[in-house]
């Protein structure tokens, strides 16, 4: 039996009733784009942050790049991020004509090190993009001071971070915009593509809300500014609206198979994943690290195990990004990481005898190595 690192369908078999009610629920409204399925959500979520606003986007990618343009940044603008995350953080960027600037990240955390946020701010700056990484959040408090002295645009990127807290404040509501994606492995995940922006900023909503639909805002065909077509489904958003009212129950099972790793792994040489003080962890994934990493990955993969590699490639080394100009070694802490993190199985429904199995197989290769 293979142990996957993410599998929705048991969870699906528990939820299946409710989920094609949700879909027979929209096909029966009459409505089959712009209704109450999308509407509905975006309020609920929003209200779950305590923000005054939630604009559904068809996807997460498209969440940060309208986020940024409804936030000012275009063609000739730099956005400081970090280059341990998924490359959609950075295509979007691309994608508005700016310029992603690389800041390291902590060796303990993999979180974006906010000590050399400052030294990364030039007159072209335009925004800070923290990336809350793997489940928990970066710390807010210095990129908040930063982005006042300098007139910055902080933008959330939490498409990893759903339920996250900083200090008692929820992810997505500190910044002036939060970026979320809805992909069906995220904590909160629909069933195919869909994402959105929060922000309590009642202009940054009217922009985000003319982006998504070509640029129109009160009269249909009549175009205010040039937007796009990226209106989140209303499938999507009604089991999104659904499966937010389990988001808590969610978050317990999968720091509850946290526990498990910690307890199971805690004296076998893994470095396992540190929540930095103030945070609460909400584990999208458990990332460890480990020197050996390929060998551990190919010995469990033999045993019908799959683990997962978030990152192996630092987007500043990606080959089409390699027009900024980052050489290796620019960014050591990044670089390193990517030889040695690797994650485990990790979902709500993940059985408990497949956590054991997974726990032994380590044990017993970590053992021997």
């Amino acid at each position: 039996m293979t142990t996957r690192v993410w599998d929705y369908l048991s969870e699906y078999e528990t939820e299946r009733e409710d989920i094609l009610d949700a879909v027979d629920t929209v096909f029966r409204s009459g409505r089959l784009v712009f209704g109450e399925s999308m509407r509905g959500f975006e309020r609920e979520f929003a209200a779950w942050h305590g923000v005054r606003h939630c604009v559904g986007v068809d996807n997460g990618t498209n969440a940060i790049k309208l986020a940024l343009q409804a936030l000012g940044v275009g063609p000739g603008d730099e956005v400081v991020t970090v280059s341990n995350t998924a490359a959609p953080t950075v295509v979007a960027i691309d994608a508005v004509e700016a310029t992603p600037v690389f800041v390291d990240v902590h060796a303990d955390s993999y979180l974006m090190d906010t000590g050399q946020v400052e030294a990364a701010v030039t007159d072209r700056t335009r925004c800070l993009l923290p990336v809350h990484l793997y489940g928990q959040c970066v710390d807010m408090a210095p990129l908040e001071r930063i982005a006042a002295r300098h007139g910055l645009a902080l933008l959330e990127d939490c498409a990893q971070a759903h339920g996250a807290r900083h200090r008692g404040r929820q992810a997505g509501a500190i910044g002036d915009a939060a970026a979320y994606s809805f992909y069906p492995t995220k904590v909160l995940g629909a069933y195919g593509d869909a994402g959105a922006v929060l922000t309590s900023d009642d202009e940054v909503a009217r922009k985000l809300g003319r982006l998504r639909y070509y640029g129109m805002e009160d009269r249909y065909y009549v175009v205010e500014t040039p937007g796009h077509n990226a209106r989140l489904d209303e499938v999507q958003a009604e089991i999104l609206r659904r499966r937010l009212r389990r988001l808590d129950s969610y978050v317990d099972a999968r720091r509850a198979v946290a526990r498990r790793y910690a307890e199971g792994l805690a004296d076998t040489g893994l470095v396992l994943p540190r929540t930095v003080e103030g945070n609460d962890h909400v584990y999208y994934l458990y990332v460890v690290r480990h020197p050996q990493r390929d060998r551990i990955l190919k010995e469990l993969r033999v045993r019908d195990i799959e683990l997962n590699i978030s990152y192996p490639w630092p987007v500043h080394t990606m080959d089409g990004f390699s027009h900024l100009g980052y050489g290796r070694g620019s960014l050591p802490v990044t670089e390193r990481l990517a030889d040695e993190i690797f994650s485990l199985p990790m979902y709500p429904s993940l059985p408990r005898d497949r956590q054991e199995a997974v726990i032994d197989a380590l044990r017993d290769v970590l053992a021997r190595l």
